[in-house]
C-alpha cells in the first residue's frame, strides 16, 4: 500500500479516532454500546453511510457551489441512510427494531458530515473511500471494544443478542465468561457505566501515545549521543 493512503487509515483508525479523539458522535457511541452486536451493527452502518458519502461528495464537488455544499451534502447523506434503513428491515429486522432512532440519526451524525466537509469535499473519489473506511471503521471498534467492556462486567457475556443479526441460530455463539447464576453490574449497563468505559478507552489510548512518544524520543537520542 501506498503511503498516502497508508497514512489516511492510520489518520482514521488511530490518531484522529472518532470516538476516542474527535469525540463525535457521542449520543449513539454512548446509548447503543450496551453489547458488542449493538455496538459494531451500528459502527458497521454508519461506516457504510461514510465511505459512499465520501464517494458521492467527492464525485459532485467541483458542480455544487459553496454556498449550497452543506445542504447537499446532508441530502447525499440523508439518501444513503435511508437505503441502510431498508436493507436493515428487510434483512436484519430484530437488530434494526433494537437499534431504533439511532440508524437515521446517522444523518446528523458530525463524523459523517465532518468528512464530507474536511476531506472528500477536497480530494479525489479513491483517497475519500478510503478516509471513509478509516474513520468509519475506527468508529466501529470503537463502538464494539466499548460494548463488550460493557457486555462482559454487565452480562458476563459476549456477544449476547447476535441472533439479532444472523438468526435464532447463532444463539450458540454466544461466549459466557461468567457462571449461569452471574447477578451482573448494573452499571456497566446503564448510561453511567458507558461514561467510564468511554473514559478509561481514552486514558488507555493516550497512554500508549504517550509511551510510543518516549520510545521514538529514546530511540532519536541515542544515534544523537554516539
Amino acid at each position: 500500500m501506498s503511503t498516502p493512503y497508508a497514512q489516511i487509515l492510520k489518520e482514521g483508525l488511530w490518531h484522529n479516532n472518532a470516538g476516542l479523539v474527535m469525540l463525535l458522535g457521542l449520543c449513539p457511541l454512548l446509548a447503543v454500546s450496551s453489547t458488542v452486536v449493538n455496538g459494531l451493527g451500528l459502527g458497521l452502518a454508519t461506516t457504510v453511510v461514510i465511505i459512499f458519502s465520501n464517494a458521492a461528495v467527492s464525485l459532485v464537488r467541483n458542480w455544487v457551489p459553496a454556498e449550497a455544499r452543506i445542504p447537499v451534502f446532508i441530502i447525499i447523506i440523508s439518501v444513503l441512510v435511508t437505503i441502510i434503513q431498508l436493507v436493515m428491515n428487510a434483512y436484519m429486522q430484530a437488530l434494526y427494531v433494537v437499534l431504533g432512532i439511532f440508524v437515521p440519526l446517522i444523518v446528523v451524525n458530525c463524523t459523517v458530515l465532518g468528512r464530507a466537509e474536511t476531506f472528500a469535499s477536497k480530494n479525489p473519489v479513491l483517497p475519500s473511500m478510503v478516509d471513509g473506511f478509516a474513520v468509519g471503521f475506527g468508529l466501529a471498534l470503537t463502538l464494539g471494544a466499548l460494548g463488550a467492556i460493557r457486555e462482559v462486567f454487565g452480562k458476563g457475556t459476549l456477544f449476547s443478542g447476535i441472533e439479532l443479526a444472523f438468526g435464532e441460530s447463532a444463539k450458540s455463539w454466544v461466549i459466557h465468561l461468567a457462571p449461569a447464576d452471574y447477578p451482573g453490574f448494573l452499571l456497566a449497563i446503564l448510561p453511567p457505566g458507558a461514561f467510564i468505559g468511554l473514559g478509561l478507552m481514552i486514558a488507555g489510548k493516550n497512554w500508549l501515545d504517550e509511551r510510543s512518544a518516549r520510545r521514538q524520543a529514546t530511540a532519536n537520542a541515542v544515534p544523537q549521543a554516539a
